[in-house]
């Protein structure tokens, strides 16, 4: 219950933001649509191969994800889930003919799939405190990799961002200690990026290794 009062703040913002813009990069509070490509090709390093996919999106907005590998060619299954119906009815329709695409608004209705990604959902935490928005990610990540067969992936800003341009509205994140959750809870083969020229970084999670290969003893 306490997460649900934390989010309701968070689920206005975005409802009031999809009305004023529609289904655009400013309706999920993104500076550019560059900035939302370039986290989506971090997070689409998972990917094993060319094969088709199920993907599960924890946080859509308008459903960008889906169009972004819909361009590229990718053959794939898709659920977003948002907190805001209003995001997700404006999602839904932009959805194309025939594509087996479809949202949720609660996580409970998650399907396992085998990807998940969260991209700029942990971000923007409002009023909540840092402590309790952390306890709520943790959370997230726990019923995220319930739902995903072959690995998941997650990004958010860095607390390696300049001092006098964070904001107390948002959620810095320290890269080592979801590195580090990461690999203790989830999988031995996590991957840390943060080299990729904005703010903010992507952890990787593989549940299983790549067709013919062994991890390592």
């Amino acid at each position: 219950m306490k997460h649900k009062q934390m989010l309701a703040p968070v689920e206005r913002f975005f409802r009031d933001k999809v009305r004023e813009f529609g289904a655009s990069h400013k309706a999920v509070d993104y500076n550019s649509t560059d900035a939302q490509e370039i986290r989506f090709l971090q997070l689409m390093k998972l990917l094993a191969g060319p094969e088709p996919f199920s993907i599960n999106d924890y946080g859509c907005g308008y459903g960008a994800l889906a169009h972004f590998l819909l361009d590229r060619g990718h053959r794939f299954t898709y659920c977003g889930l948002d907190i805001a119906k209003e995001m997700t009815d404006a999602a839904a329709r932009l959805v194309p003919e025939g594509a087996a695409w479809h949202f949720v608004n609660d996580p409970k209705e998650l399907a396992p799939a085998d990807y998940t990604v969260v991209s700029g959902t942990f971000n923007l935490k409002l009023g909540a405190e840092r402590a309790a928005w952390e306890e709520f990610v943790l959370a997230c990540l726990e019923g995220i990799a319930r739902v995903s067969r072959k690995g998941f992936g997650f990004n958010m800003l860095t607390t390696y961002s300049d001092r006098e341009l964070m904001r107390p509205d948002l959620y810095y994140g320290d890269p080592l200690f979801y590195f580090d959750y990461c690999e203790r809870n989830f999988s031995k083969d996590v991957a840390l990026l943060h080299d990729y020229g904005i703010y903010d970084f992507t952890v990787l999670v593989r549940l299983q290794a790549p067709e013919g290969q062994k991890p390592e003893q």
